[in-house]
């Protein structure tokens, strides 16, 4: 029988150390949204989110334009809106 081992804590680097880590992402990810190619509007996302102990790693980012990263965060726009429905 494997004994169930507590959760690692997460790790959740200060601003400056976070920046940092997300421009290597986004030289890592050649500036492009891993999802669509696009190249401009260019965000970092937490594959397992910050609220569901996700950590601060290179490992757990991936570059996202902003409308691949507001659908993976389940969110939809409106037509001929700009306001936000869940």
């Amino acid at each position: 029988m494997n004994p169930i081992r507590p959760k690692a804590p997460r790790l959740q680097l200060d601003p400056v150390s976070y920046e940092a880590l997300r421009q290597q992402v986004l030289r890592r990810d050649g500036w492009r949204c891993q999802s669509c190619g696009a190249m401009s509007n260019l965000e970092v996302h937490h594959k397992e989110f910050r609220s569901q102990s996700g950590d601060d790693s290179e490992e757990n980012l991936i570059t996202l334009c902003r409308s691949c990263h507001t659908l993976a965060h389940g969110v939809l726009l409106k037509p001929q809106s700009s306001a936000f429905v869940r």
